[in-house]
């Protein structure tokens, strides 16, 4: 039978899939690619060795099922034979062989024949070449997923491939000499990879279906066939000698009676995933100088991906071999003898046919230049740690170009990016809760100011009554008069609440920011001229302004200099330091005042700038300071930052106030509210 190459042997099922890069570097033929975060078998690269589909722990690997067609097959009332792999001691080891023959004739195959014989037949024919050809020299074809890899990637080297069918197809034209071509064959296996062959074209008729043991196992428990409901019999005829060791590590050897000599190094054994490729590559370029080399992609068949059994490796020979012994000796070698004779001239010769899946490779700039894209720059960068399903960086590199990898597949690389998604989310986050802030604080603001101005109207004309006529009345009364402190002690509150409504005053005023040109550094200097300093405090001015222009209110910042300054006097009432520093580029300029004081605590920061709150004295201070610089940097569509220390633990105590504004202003004079 022939199916279509494009529909695959085994597929990932993604929802059981967790992307742990297992099948892609278990996979000899890199026939999986992922794409999109998720794994894919590509059909045509895929040779069926099914590695794949052993290493998945999460069984998300599905293989191609013939259980229909099988079922089809036996519906019909066609002869249909079942010939089964001489791996079967090693999976149906809870009954004897004759029971499973019984099972296999009550599910309605008409006959059941040993692959096993075919086997012997393969073993024999492949001794014959090599005494025919002594100066030949041949790689071994039993096992499909190796010619499978040989037809697509290493196809200059098929001449070397014995030319002779498997056992499989040996039997099944065994078969077919007897019964009639139009028997059907049903080849019943541990292999997935027999299935490629089956379907392939250069066998194509030669088998109708394949079932894996899995497969036979879930029509068993489908058609309620049990052990105990069968009547055992043996094998249809022609019955194996030797070729029960097939399956075997070295079995095509012993069952043809050729031995693998160390010291001539003619017959060279090799398996496993690893093994065989390197076996082949050094075999095709020479440096494994060997007459015959004998190759499968499993240890053995017994290890094929269609089996159900867990038991591990050594114990499967030992049933396989058991088996064998059973053979030797209640088989008839007269009968075996004669029935080679009666197939001696059946043709076993095969053709393969080229099916090539090279990628060309990229060049050595491509190759770089994508290292480079994982953070890979140096040699000492190229961790080869395998996390990615590829041995080196640099296979995984060229994985990329051929489109059969990710660069997310780096386990490095992705960590990296990771933290550094992280670190600019925390960014994003940390502006996202400054931006939130301004908008309560200025929606705190906006309600401070409505609130002040309405009391602060309300309150300024009574209040100039009240200190009219204090200050008469203090003027007027002798100061040796009783009545003078107290006269005294109201205008002096009186003077304070004028000043606090002034203040609320100027909090929520609307006014004009009057821009002009203002020379930064001169601005500081003549401020500096004008301020009173403490004996015990230091002050000095850095500027670090190549333009020192910028438009501002004059006026408006030197107010905002002399409360941040005053405020860091008091906080310096030992003494301290201040500094005054000016920088900037071509679009804003950054005033900042620093001081040594004891420092704001971090319980207040978020409050400083709330009208009314402050932590001097009662009577040192109204709270409305830092309240009236927020508005006027506002209004100057600026930005007003605060870095504090008030715990010595911490280190150096200190407060630095940040004022960033714009150089230039857009709309010229504007109208903005505090």
């Amino acid at each position: 039978m022939t199916r279509n190459k494009d529909i695959p042997l085994i597929i990932t099922q993604k929802d059981k899939c967790r992307v742990c890069y297992t099948c892609v570097r278990e996979c000899p033929a890199k026939a999986i690619r992922i794409a999109d975060g998720q794994a894919e078998v590509i059909p045509t690269r895929c040779i069926g060795c099914g590695n794949c589909v052993r290493v998945c722990s999460q069984h998300a690997k599905q293989v191609l099922s013939s259980i229909a067609e099988v079922q089809e097959l036996l519906a019909s009332h066609e002869p249909v034979a079942a010939i089964v792999a001489p791996s079967f001691p090693a999976e149906f080891s809870e009954f004897d062989f004759t029971t499973l023959v019984g099972m296999l004739r009550a599910m309605g195959f008409a006959y059941v024949n040993e692959v096993a014989f075919g086997a012997d037949l393969v073993a024999l024919e492949t001794r014959k070449l090599l005494e025919a050809n002594p100066t030949a020299r041949y790689i071994s074809t039993p096992c499909p997923a190796v010619f499978g890899y040989i037809k697509r990637y290493h196809f200059e080297l098929i001449p070397m491939l014995l030319p002779v069918v498997s056992p499989m197809i040996a039997t099944a034209r065994v078969l077919r000499e007897i019964h009639g071509e139009n028997l059907k064959i049903v080849f019943i296996g541990p292999c997935i990879a027999k299935m490629g062959e089956a379907y392939s074209d250069e066998m194509a008729g030669e088998i109708d279906e394949v079932l894996t043991f899995e497969e036979l196992r879930r029509m068993f428990t489908s058609a309620n066939l049990r052990p105990e409901t069968v009547m055992p019999t043996d094998f249809d005829p022609p019955h194996a000698y030797k070729g029960a060791l097939f399956p075997i590590h070295r079995g095509l050897l012993e069952t043809s009676d050729l031995r693998e000599d160390l010291l001539s190094g003619e017959i060279v054994s090799a398996s496993g995933r690893a093994n065989f490729i390197d076996a082949i590559m050094e075999f095709g370029s020479g440096e494994l100088n060997a007459r015959l080399l004998d190759v499968l992609c499993c240890d053995g068949c017994i290890m094929g991906a269609g089996m159900t059994t867990t038991e591990p490796l050594f114990k499967r020979r030992s049933k396989v071999s058991r088996y064998a012994r059973q053979v030797l000796k209640n088989r008839s070698d007269a009968e075996w003898r004669g029935y080679l004779e009666q197939f001696r001239h059946l043709d076993l010769s095969r053709t393969f046919i080229p099916f090539n899946q090279r990628i060309p490779d990229p060049s050595e700039e491509q190759i770089k230049a994508t290292l480079a894209k994982m953070g890979k720059l140096t040699k000492a960068d190229e961790l080869n740690c395998g996390a990615c399903g590829y041995d080196t960086c640099r296979e995984h590199a060229i994985a990329i170009l051929k489109g059969l990898a990710e660069s997310e597949m780096c386990l490095p690389f992705t960590i990296e990016t990771l933290h550094r998604t992280i670190k600019d989310l925390n960014l994003s986050r940390e502006q996202l809760d400054n931006t939130r802030a301004a908008l309560i604080q200025a929606e705190k603001m906006g309600s401070m100011g409505q609130l002040a101005a309405g009391i602060a109207h309300e309150v300024n004309n009574p209040l100039g009554v009240i200190l009219m006529y204090a200050h008469l009345m203090l003027e007027q009364c002798p100061r040796d008069s009783e009545l003078y402190p107290d006269l005294q002690m109201i205008v002096e509150q009186a003077d304070r609440c004028k000043k606090i409504v002034s203040g609320l005053l100027n909090f929520a005023r609307q006014t004009k920011v009057n821009y002009q040109l203002v020379n930064i550094n001169e601005m500081l200097n003549n401020y500096l001229k004008t301020v009173q300093l403490p004996e015990n405090v230091e002050i000095d001015i850095l500027t670090e302004l190549a333009n020192p222009s910028a438009e501002i209110d004059l006026d408006q910042i030197i107010q905002v200099l002399t409360n941040l300054v005053n405020n860091s006097l008091t906080a310096m009432p030992n003494g301290g330091k201040l500094l005054l520093k000016a920088t900037g580029d071509d679009e804003q300029i950054q005033l900042s005042v620093s001081d040594t004081g004891t420092g704001i605590p971090k319980e207040h920061l978020n409050k400083i700038f709330e009208p009314f709150f402050t932590t001097k004295k009662v009577g040192q201070g109204t709270g409305l300071g830092l309240s009236i610089i927020y508005g006027i940097v506002k209004m100057h569509n600026g930005d007003i930052r605060v870095q504090s220390n008030a715990d010595p633990n911490a280190g150096p105590t200190g407060t630095t106030f940040t004022i960033t504004l714009p150089r230039r202003h857009k709309n010229g004079n504007q109208m903005a509210q505090a």
